[in-house]
C-alpha cells in the first residue's frame, strides 16, 4: 500500500505543535499535565514547573504547587518506571496499565536480593506501614526487614514500590520548598481505587495526541510497554497511516495537527528531562543524533536544551542565579536575540539574575 511520506522536519513540526512549543497555550496547568500524559519528575522540584513554563502562557509555579497540595496532581513511578507528575485521574488509570513496566524493572534489578521473600506478604505489610503514615524508602525498608530475614531493606522497599501504587506526598515537589520522598498509596492519598479495567488502547491514543505521528517502537520508548505493534494494528482502522523517510509505518490520529514543515518554530528552552526528548525511538525529529550525547549524559542526566528552528541546538544550566546557555552551533543575530529574550523570561520565572550565552562549542 502506498502511504504518504512524512519527512523528518514535518514530524518535528507536528510534535512541536502537539507539545504546544510552536505557540504557548492558554489552557490551565491541570489540562496541560493531562494532555502531555504527565511530566518526568525524578529531579526535584524544577523540571515539571519548567516544562509547563515553556508551554503555557503566563504560567506561575504556584498553580502547579496548589494542584499537588490539593491532591489533584501526584508524583508516582509510571512511564519507563521513572517518577512522573500526573493528574490524580491519570495516576489511577495509568498506574495499572503500566504495571508490567515496573515488574520488569524490579525483576532485573532487585528480585535476587530478596532471599525468596513472598512479595504478596511484603506488599501487604508495606501497605499497612505507608497508610499509617508516609514513609521514605529507607524508613520502609528498615521497618520491613525484621519480618523478612536475609532480604535487603532496599530491595524490600523496591518490592513495595513495584507491587503498590506509591505516591510521593508534599512537600516533595513543591516549588521553593520540596522535601524527602515520603510515600503512601495512591488509593489512600486520593481516597479512590485504581482503575480495575485499564486500557492500553486508550494509552496509545493519548500518546499519539501528544507525541504523534509515531511508530510502535516510539510508543514503547515513551511508556516502556512491549507488544504494542499488535495494539496499533487493532487501532489502525481508526487511524491515519504514513511512512517516514526510512519506510517505517507511522500511526496518527486523523484530526491531529500536522503543520507544514516550513512553519516557523520559535526558540524554546526545554526543561531538564523533558519528555519531548525521551518519548521516541527515533529522536531525530527534534534532536540531531550528533547532539544527543551532549544533552543526554552517560549517567542518565538529561540537560536543559535549547530549541532553535525546531531542533536542539544547545544546552542550558541555571546555577546561583546565572543562566548559562551553550550553543552547539553559531547563532545568527536574530537567533541570539531570541535565545536571550527566552532566557530573560526564564530568569523572571525562576528569580535568576543574569544570562550568559557562550560562543558556539
Amino acid at each position: 500500500m502506498i502511504r504518504p511520506v512524512l519527512r523528518t522536519r514535518a514530524l518535528g513540526r507536528a510534535l512541536l505543535a502537539r507539545q504546544h512549543l510552536l505557540a504557548r497555550s492558554a489552557m490551565d496547568a491541570a489540562a496541560m499535565v493531562a494532555h502531555l500524559g504527565g511530566l518526568q519528575a525524578q529531579a526535584v522540584p524544577d523540571p515539571p514547573y519548567l516544562g509547563l513554563w515553556s508551554r503555557l502562557d503566563g504560567f506561575r509555579p504556584q498553580r502547579l504547587s496548589e494542584l499537588i497540595e490539593r491532591r489533584e496532581a501526584v508524583r508516582i513511578a509510571l512511564h519507563r518506571s521513572t517518577i512522573h507528575l500526573v493528574t490524580a485521574e491519570d495516576c489511577l488509570t495509568l498506574r495499572p496499565v503500566l504495571q508490567p513496566v515496573l515488574e520488569r524493572g524490579f525483576a532485573g534489578n532487585w528480585r535476587k536480593r530478596l532471599a525468596g521473600a513472598d512479595l504478596d506478604a511484603v506488599a501487604a505489610q508495606a501497605r499497612v506501614l505507608v497508610e499509617q503514615e508516609p514513609r521514605t524508602f529507607e524508613q520502609l525498608g528498615g521497618l520491613l526487614a525484621p519480618g523478612f530475614p536475609g532480604s535487603e531493606p532496599a530491595a524490600l522497599a523496591q518490592a513495595a514500590r513495584t507491587r503498590l501504587a506509591l505516591v510521593q506526598v508534599p512537600p516533595r515537589g513543591i516549588w521553593g520548598r520540596s522535601g524527602p520522598a515520603a510515600h503512601t498509596t495512591a488509593e489512600h492519598w486520593l481516597r479512590r481505587p485504581l482503575d480495575p479495567a485499564p486500557s492500553v488502547e486508550r494509552l496509545v491514543l493519548r500518546y499519539l495526541a501528544a507525541f504523534g505521528p509515531a511508530s510502535a517502537a516510539d510508543v514503547q520508548k515513551w511508556c516502556g510497554l512491549t507488544g504494542l505493534g499488535s495494539v496499533l494494528t487493532r487501532l489502525a482502522p481508526q487511524l491515519e497511516l504514513f511512512h517516514d523517510e526510512r519506510g517505517r509505518i507511522l500511526y496518527d490520529l486523523p484530526q491531529a495537527p500536522r503543520p507544514s514543515e516550513d512553519t516557523p518554530a520559535p526558540v524554546r528552552l526545554l526543561a531538564p528531562f523533558d519528555n519531548l526528548l525521551l518519548s521516541h525511538a527515533d529522536r531525530t525529529r527534534v534532536l540531531p543524533e550528533e547532539y544527543r550525547p551532549r544533552v543526554m549524559t552517560r549517567n542518565g542526566i538529561v540537560l536543559g536544551s535549547v530549541l532553535v528552528d525546531g531542533l536542539v541546538a544547545g544546552s542550558w544550566r541555571l546555577a546561583e542565579g546565572t543562566l548559562r546557555v551553550r550553543p552547539f552551533v553559531r547563532l545568527r543575530r536574530a537567533e541570539h536575540a531570541e535565545v536571550t529574550a527566552e532566557g530573560e523570561r526564564l530568569l523572571a520565572f525562576t528569580g535568576g539574575e543574569r544570562i550568559v550565552v557562550d560562543p558556539a562549542e
